[in-house]
């Protein structure tokens, strides 16, 4: 809870009753390395928090996997298409990593927002930052090549290559897992040089 709690210090302040009010209304729940958190086809109940480890955003397509993000320590995941139209989601979440996740159920959120009004703050900056960041991805594949794609992995998640298989980074990249190692051979040239 501490984490949850130093996040959401992070844009409001809640006083103990309020903590303790959020305690009594999100609960926590410990992922395996690999177990799925969540799958396609299902209609979103529930935000996540990660409190610790790695879940990796992932669509189906045609039979292969396709991982879109990957989110860590002190973010919140949501199928927002899912959880606000109350639609079959898309989108899988699994874990890559032993993880452990708060969550907070559409009925819970309901309540929180009512006995502390000034939780809606909170949801709109997730909201936002879901949003922000799915605008940066797009962006990316946009304007970027793979090279340039993975050197900003680099600045930005480095803790990323070694935490995730390679496999994953490589289908984050929008490339194969033998295209990736040859941009990892170019790259380590360039810097050596």
């Amino acid at each position: 809870m501490k984490k949850l709690s130093e996040q959401i210090e992070n844009y409001i302040k809640l006083n103990p009753k309020e903590s303790q009010i959020l305690d009594l209304h999100t609960y926590r729940k410990n992922y395996n390395k690999k177990e799925v958190v969540f799958r396609a086809g299902n209609i979103a109940h529930q935000i996540y928090f990660v409190a610790q480890g790695c879940v990796r955003l992932f669509y189906n397509v045609d039979g292969l996997d396709k991982t879109a993000f990957f989110y860590t320590e002190g973010q919140f995941i949501c199928a927002g298409e899912s959880f606000t139209f109350n639609i079959p989601a898309r989108e899988n979440y699994q874990a890559l990593e032993k993880t452990e996740l708060y969550i907070f159920t559409r009925t819970n959120i309901e309540k929180l927002t009512q006995m502390i009004p000034k939780l809606e703050v909170l949801a709109r900056i997730a909201v936002e930052n879901e949003l922000i960041t799915s605008q940066r991805v797009i962006a990316s594949f946009v304007t970027k090549s793979p090279e340039e794609r993975y050197l900003d992995l680099i600045i930005t998640q480095p803790e990323l290559f070694q935490r995730v298989p390679q496999q994953y980074i490589a289908s984050f990249l929008g490339v194969s897992p033998e295209t990736l190692s040859r941009i990892k051979a170019r790259v380590y040239k360039k810097l050596r040089s």
